[in-house]
């Protein structure tokens, strides 16, 4: 959340990051405080603070990473010349275009908002402009992914997940609740509403659901990486030990590449088998850190 911070700290933080972990940290910009005006004022740079700010800092902060010139009069140490890869994360039209006309990958919130998630990407895809960093338009899109043993035993699982956004939307944030049954019939009709958007970016059910709605998923969006949220009470339930059971598999699309690394899209679920505990981290891979 770049307006909380100045772009030199952000570069020499990364910096270091990048020289103790060489080609493994990516550093994503957002534009919103992603948090409450009070926790927003405490972290403030300064008293003028702007979030219009946003993209000449974002530049400034591009700019740290380039190898210094003669004359400049001020270098992030670490961080001059390292070309840390920047992305700009959105949750609506504005990141897109910031994104396109900067010629940047564009990392989408559709776990949380994906209302807008199509028509940003429309957006990002027609303007994108090349760059040094990107020849052309890169996509990723947030998903929530919960699986278990059947479909039933997930949606139970998930409940905690949709308890924590009415919480939050309700103004009353606090940690991951436990799960409970029957949730629709605790909340109303306008809550329940817009608990039903958020599927559009949600995978919940057995292993072989939640690998057809992934398929779905990417064929609707052509997306190029997915990174995966799973807020799931019970970390045992999260961890879905696989040795437990051979049938904890499953067949998994190639969804987290790298620019670097790109696959060919359309790949298919049969292509690579992975253990259903591998969709809650399916881009905690050892080479890269996002």
């Amino acid at each position: 959340m770049l307006p909380n911070h100045a772009p030199l700290v952000i570069a020499e933080q990364f910096g270091t990051l990048e020289s103790l972990y060489p080609g493994r940290i990516d550093l994503g910009l957002g534009r919103a405080p992603g948090t409450d005006q009070f926790t927003a004022y405490a972290l403030r740079r300064n008293l003028a603070g702007d979030v219009d700010q946003f993209p000449r800092d974002v530049q400034e902060l591009q700019s740290y990473f380039r190898p210094s010139q003669s004359g400049q009069r001020v270098t992030a140490v670490p961080g001059n010349g390292l070309e840390v890869p920047i992305w700009i994360l959105g949750s609506s039209l504005y990141g897109a275009q910031l994104a396109a006309a900067l010629g940047l990958p564009y990392a989408f919130a559709s776990h949380f908002a994906p209302a807008a998630m199509l028509q940003a990407i429309e957006i990002y895809r027609q303007r994108f402009e090349p760059s040094a960093q990107l020849a052309e338009p890169y996509v990723m899109l947030g998903c929530n992914v919960c699986a278990a043993e059947t479909d039933d035993e997930a949606w139970l699982l998930r409940s905690s997940a949709l308890q924590s956004t009415l919480n939050l939307r309700r103004g009353q944030p606090g940690p991951l609740p436990p799960p409970v049954e029957n949730l629709e019939s605790r909340i109303n009709p306008h809550e329940k509403m817009m608990l039903d958007e958020l599927q559009t970016a949600s995978m919940v059910g057995s292993a072989e659901t939640v690998c057809r709605e992934l398929e779905a998923f990417i064929a609707l969006t052509a997306a190029d990486e997915l990174i995966i949220s799973a807020q799931i009470y019970d970390h045992s339930a999260r961890l879905l030990d696989s040795s437990n059971e051979p049938t904890n598999t499953v067949t998994h699309p190639a969804i987290a590449k790298h620019p670097a690394q790109q696959a060919s899209r359309g790949q298919q679920c049969d292509h690579t088998e992975l253990p259903t505990s591998t969709l809650h981290g399916a881009l905690d891979r050892p080479e890269r850190i996002l």
